[in-house]
């Protein structure tokens, strides 16, 4: 492994993804300041070394700062640091307006959130709104948070507006057990990121009702052929569609339980209550938003997207699971095709 420059970041957002990226930057011996919203949730980082909530089990080195105090995050990290959002996506443009007065010119910005924003834009269009004319960046691709805090391997993209900045970011996150991709492809990574928490509830909710591994292949496959058909629209490239950000999360989020939306759809599909079901998972299920997102991007495109078009209706039409999946099945046959 070549020797790593160390950087200082600030994490925004202590959830369950935006710990699990500072331990793992803090343990590449980076200066890292770890930001949460609420002081009851960093106090015992700073006092036990631990994220009992989001991330029991792992302990924060004594190198790495937490704070619930935005101001005293920023002077804790310096002005020449990289900004890690990871927050969830219905608070992102909150969250850029919040820091933009302590933005410097020496900075970057780099998000781990998967989403849009409230109104179904793009988040690299939120940061440039909020933020100037900063580096920017999206880190996604197959990674689930307690994976990248046990050193698993694990391997993601980062998409940047800027090469120079996305040659920094490769040096300062790639490592032996967690390989970087990169990309100059925003929309395409960013919108695999989004795709995927709706067609993994609607795998759950499959899978919740009984009906096996054939259908959530078929689920898998052709919901694939609708972020393509959606990608190709906003002009997304193919081959990050097919690449760790689009198929690899798509199928990491679809089949394992350690998905929030997955675990979400299941429960529908077992007959729990939408409001029951979001409780039981204990954090934001971004599916949920995300699809009325997908679906207004969807019809300003005129898009295809049956699949996503059902959980919309199972979630805000009250459409049962069971008649969402037999409405894709009774669909007119036809040719296989991706566009």
């Amino acid at each position: 492994m070549s020797q790593i420059t160390p950087k200082r970041f600030l994490v925004l957002g202590a959830g369950s993804w935006g710990s699990a990226l500072a331990l793992y930057l803090a343990r590449l011996q980076h200066d890292v300041v770890l930001w949460g919203h609420r002081k009851d949730e960093i106090q015992p980082i700073t006092t036990g070394r631990i994220n009992e909530r989001y991330l029991p089990g792992f302990s924060f080195p004594p190198e790495l700062k937490a704070t619930s105090d935005l101001k005293e995050a920023f002077e804790l990290a310096g002005n020449e640091a990289v900004i890690l959002i990871a927050v969830p996506s219905h608070a992102f443009r909150d969250m850029t307006m919040r820091i933009k007065p302590y933005l410097t010119v020496k900075m970057g910005i780099l998000w781990a959130t998967k989403g849009l924003s409230q109104e179904s834009e793009f988040l690299h269009v939120v940061c440039q709104q909020s933020c100037g004319h900063l580096p920017l960046g999206v880190i996604s691709g197959p990674s689930f948070a307690k994976e990248v805090a046990c050193g698993l391997p694990t391997a993601v993209t980062i998409a940047t507006d800027t090469p120079s900045f996305g040659q920094q970011m490769l040096q300062a996150f790639h490592s032996e057990m967690f390989r970087v991709y990169l990309s100059q492809d925003l929309i395409g990574v960013q919108l695999g990121g989004v795709v995927k928490n709706v067609l993994a509830i609607a795998v759950g909710m499959s899978d919740g009702l009984g009906f096996g591994a054939n259908a959530r292949a078929a689920l898998i496959t052709r919901g694939l052929a609708e972020l393509c058909r959606l990608g190709n629209k906003l002009g997304a490239e193919l081959q990050t569609l097919m690449g760790l950000s689009g198929v690899g999360d798509v199928v990491l989020t679809c089949t394992d339980n350690q998905s929030r939306n997955r675990r979400f759809g299941l429960a529908l599909g077992e007959g729990r209550a939408i409001d029951e079901a979001e409780k039981a998972i204990g954090q934001v299920v971004e599916g949920k938003m995300n699809v009325k997102q997908i679906m207004v991007l969807a019809n300003k495109h005129q898009v295809e997207m049956p699949i996503c078009q059902q959980v919309y209706e199972v979630l805000y039409e009250a459409l049962p699971p069971q008649q969402a999946v037999n409405n894709l099945l009774k669909r007119e046959p036809k040719n296989e095709t991706f566009f």
